[in-house]
């Protein structure tokens, strides 16, 4: 089983259901359709529901709009979303990188 990460605000977006997609950069975890998750609170380790991917949709971080967005947080300007990925993922992030959008459901287990 695979596992995501999200700090702990994040987790409590997902458990009330207002958060059903994350974007992920570098994916070395080769996300597909189908994939079972364990979703895990990065700020104690600890799981907090199981999930699995319904779509999965790759493009550059310059051609993200507000329908790909939809049940992740929104950004005012593409200049935000990328101050705000650059938290997570460094310097290394500008409009060429290409981003994973990942929706899931939670699953009946939780």
């Amino acid at each position: 089983m695979k596992t995501l990460k999200f700090k702990d605000f994040k987790a409590r977006w997902i458990i009330d259901g207002s958060k059903t997609a994350t974007m992920r950069l570098f994916d070395d975890k080769d996300l597909k359709v189908g994939d079972d998750l364990e979703l895990i609170n990065s700020d104690d380790g600890n799981v907090f529901a199981k999930a699995v991917i319904m779509d999965v949709i790759n493009k550059k971080l310059a051609e993200v709009d507000d329908v790909d967005l939809d049940g992740h947080e929104k950004w005012n300007n593409k200049e935000e979303m990328l101050e705000s990925l650059k938290k997570y993922y460094g310097d290394r992030v500008n409009l060429d990188t290409i981003v994973k959008i990942i929706r899931f459901n939670l699953s009946d287990e939780n």
